[in-house]
């Protein structure tokens, strides 16, 4: 299996704005925000990408990259990611717009990190209710109230859909807004063939990513150490109260099956943490952070497998890639 090696490049702005129009596989660097063309592999028709300063060196993909014989399943969405070396070693569907399911909730979760704070209480509305059939929630109710370091922590570990409507709401002033700020915040970081309608991953026709800007927006939520902490939390036991006041407990586990020890990662690959999604209409998603023996990190995703089985199976291929 062949790797597509990093190049790094200066990039100046004088004047105005000057935009760097090779296409390129692998990183693009600098030491400020840079701008580059990306025509040749998104699939609208927007010409460039922003990155922040904090973020000056993330991998780029324009092709397929693999040697043919991984064994991932040839419809999903696939890539792997070598945070050390700036260097992509597997590509296939990266760009191609697919519907994240719950892996939305890493986008909710960087925004909730960015603007609000830890210890901020968040008093569910009456938007907080989720009624698609077979959502996962805790049950949240108007008047509900809980701090935005436990909220994430079920958001994360438990994906529930009401708790996401609950930071929403509370972070943006209404969960309209924080959308907004959700596409805002995902087209600063680079993930501009994104589009999101709400901040659970519940399916709406025009909320989609690719399988590339997840890796950009969960290496983004990766500068803020309590998001790496809670996706690699196994089970997590809180309590928040009620409109009266009374005490409600919420006893939940890990839906990572990575996490809880229901699957292995191949030998020489420690997988740090994640998330999981899962609709009808977007499939079985994950995405990973995991270390080689070296400690080194790599970021690797999967989106719009058919089952449970082959996700994981899928990945677990994916991540061999790593060792071989």
């Amino acid at each position: 299996m062949s790797g597509v090696k990093c190049i790094n490049k200066a990039i100046c702005v004088v004047a105005s704005l000057l935009i760097l129009t090779t296409n390129l596989t692998g990183c693009v660097g600098a030491e400020t925000a840079a701008r580059y063309s990306v025509n040749s592999f998104l699939s609208d028709d927007k010409v460039s990408l922003y990155y922040p300063t904090y973020a000056s060196d993330l991998c780029v993909v324009n092709t397929d990259i693999g040697d043919g014989d991984s064994g991932i399943t040839d419809s999903v969405s696939a890539g792997l990611f070598d945070l050390s070396r700036k260097e992509t070693l597997f590509a296939q569907n990266v760009n191609e717009r697919v519907m994240p399911a719950s892996l939305t909730k890493v986008m909710t979760a960087y925004v909730a990190l960015k603007y609000g704070s830890l210890e901020q209480v968040l008093v569910a509305g009456s938007d907080v209710y989720v009624t698609e059939s077979g959502a996962q929630k805790i049950g949240l109710k108007e008047g509900d109230r809980m701090t935005l370091d436990q909220a994430l922590r079920i958001l994360l570990i438990y994906s529930a859909n009401d708790v996401a409507n609950l930071i929403a709401s509370n972070i943006g002033g209404s969960i309209p807004d924080f959308v907004n700020m959700m596409n805002t915040e995902a087209y600063a970081i680079g993930a501009t063939n994104s589009h999101f309608e709400n901040p659970h991953g519940l399916t709406s026709d025009e909320h989609y990513v690719t399988a590339y800007d997840m890796y950009l927006i969960f290496n983004a939520a990766m500068q803020y150490d309590t998001f790496s902490e809670i996706i690699n939390m196994n089970t997590y036991t809180t309590s928040y109260l009620d409109s009266t006041g009374a005490s409600k407990d919420v006893d939940i586990s890990n839906t990572n099956g990575f996490i809880t020890g229901a699957q292995s990662a191949p030998s020489g690959v420690t997988v740090i943490g994640g998330k999981t999604g899962t609709t009808q209409a977007a499939g079985h998603c994950l995405i990973l952070l995991a270390r080689d023996t070296a400690g080194n990190p790599y970021i690797s995703v999967i989106m719009r497998d058919t089952d449970s089985g082959t996700l994981y199976n899928d990945m677990t291929q994916l991540l061999k890639e790593i060792v071989n």
